[in-house]
């Protein structure tokens, strides 16, 4: 009979009082200060990070993270996923993924639900980073009016994450909900012929009549709608919400940063309201970040930066292979670490000189390059209650990490999508695809949850015999 199993024959009242009642946010227990120049021994090999969360939550972490732990499963998740909702309905499709998948991911549909996961999470001393779940690829462009539906869901995720629940609140933006990938593209591929001017795209998010050369008539009207668009995400969120630009694939990447850079021209005058992406997995990704950085010098404008390792690797291979390009990935996993380590290095060297005008978000679930962030904070005298140093991970993913970081004063953000179980099922499954060597390799996380489980047995077990 398999641990799972056999934990249900155990009386769960028995359980639940063997947990701890989850924290107050005021009662979360700082372990430690940390104020000495030695930065602290964080393993995140201690299983009671765990003991935050409910027995339920705890099965059903062990639950998902069992069936991700299968390739075949993660590799056709998509064609799996909608089999299954054929068969089942739209209902029986809900009823079986909202209390599994879809709650271990997704914060929830209603603005209720929202609020009592964000509320969850201040309680455990984790912030929010709202995502809306909208995916847009080359060949799905669906018009202005999707675009501007779209722009209605930023605009509500803004006032969502405005909440006093999360406080220094932050949310995630895809320019391709509000701008055709198509456009995108063929920006990208004009700009060493025709490139844009900073000032010219502010003027044009402004409402200023601005032709970019290289355009069509409807492409420079649709253009500027986006830019408009974009302009009222910046508008809505200065001063109350960070926004962290998503990067995506290298053949638009240049246009998303170059319209990236205009909102930070426009919006980070006095602090790093809004955010790029780097994906340290790429081999130009450090001479990006330092072309970011001379363009913040040149143009006066604070600069904050997400630094992931990136999730579109196959993709950007087959592509560059059938292409004839050279492959932009790097070869090796330890040429990525040291890719993403020498970026984060840069970066914790600017903020320890000016933490108002350099921040950062080490977006990663590798434990090394956690330790390896703290490591140089200590070094560097950056004090880590200041925010411009703070830390990132999938919701329902990387807890240990999480946690252990909460309880050490850390400020943690999870990445945190929401809507219906339809409205996030694609979502879902371009993570899970993205993310399938991170989700196939959560055995340490798997075994902390047992651990956890186990403690908690043996607790249940021995109030019993009191209580006998």
């Amino acid at each position: 009979m398999s641990t799972l199993v056999r934990l249900h024959h155990l009386s769960v009242p028995l359980l639940r009082r063997a947990a701890p009642k989850v924290f107050d946010g005021r009662h979360l227990p700082a372990l430690h200060s940390h104020t000495s120049s030695r930065p602290p021994d964080l393993t995140f090999e201690d299983p009671s990070a765990f003991s935050v969360k409910s027995f339920r939550e705890l099965m059903r972490a062990l639950g998902v993270f069992q069936l991700c732990s299968f390739p075949v499963l993660v590799n056709n998740c998509g064609k799996l996923l909608s089999a299954t909702r054929s068969i089942l309905g739209k209902q029986g499709f809900s009823l079986i993924m909202r209390p599994s998948i879809y709650a271990q991911f997704v914060a929830g549909e209603s603005e209720g639900e929202i609020a009592v996961a964000m509320e969850k999470m201040r309680s455990l001393g984790l912030r929010t980073m709202l995502a809306v779940p909208i995916e847009e690829d080359l060949g799905e462009s669906t018009g202005e009016c999707r675009y501007d539906e779209n722009l209605e869901a930023m605009l509500q995720c803004v006032r969502l994450s405005h909440t006093k629940a999360c406080s220094d609140p932050k949310m995630q933006l895809k320019i391709t909900a509000l701008l055709s990938p198509e456009l995108c593209v063929k920006i990208t591929s004009n700009l060493p012929e025709h490139p844009f001017d900073l000032a010219q795209l502010v003027k044009a998010m402004d409402g200023e009549p601005v032709h970019f050369p290289g355009l069509t008539e409807e492409e420079n009207a649709h253009f500027h709608c986006g830019l408009h668009r974009l302009n009222k995400v910046g508008e809505a969120s200065i001063s109350k919400v960070r926004v962290l630009v998503d990067a995506e694939y290298t053949y638009m990447n240049p246009a998303l940063s170059l319209v990236t850079m205009a909102m930070m021209k426009k919006f980070n005058q006095k602090e790093p309201w809004v955010w790029n992406t780097y994906q340290c997995y790429l081999k130009e990704s450090r001479s990006l970040l330092l072309d970011a950085i001379s363009q913040s010098v040149k143009h006066s404008f604070c600069l904050g930066v997400k630094l992931v390792r990136g999730a579109y690797m196959d993709k950007e291979r087959k592509l560059a292979k059938g292409e004839g390009r050279p492959d932009p990935i790097h070869q090796s996993w330890e040429d990525t670490n040291a890719s993403y380590n020498g970026s984060m290095d840069i970066m914790l060297n600017l903020i320890s000189q000016n933490p108002q005008r350099y921040q950062i978000i080490v977006a990663t679930h590798n434990e090394e390059s956690v330790r390896h962030a703290i490591s140089q904070m200590v070094k560097l005298r950056i004090d880590k209650h200041a925010g411009s140093v703070c830390f990132g991970q999938l919701l329902g993913m990387c807890d240990h990490v999480s946690l252990t970081l909460a309880q050490h004063g850390y400020s943690v953000y999870k990445s945190v999508p929401y809507g219906s179980v339809d409205d996030t099922l694609p979502y879902l499954v371009r993570r899970a695809q993205e993310n399938r060597t991170v989700l196939q390799g959560i055995r340490k996380e798997r075994d902390l949850l047992r651990q956890e489980l186990w403690r908690r047995l043996n607790e249940g077990l021995r109030l019993r015999r009191q209580v006998v």
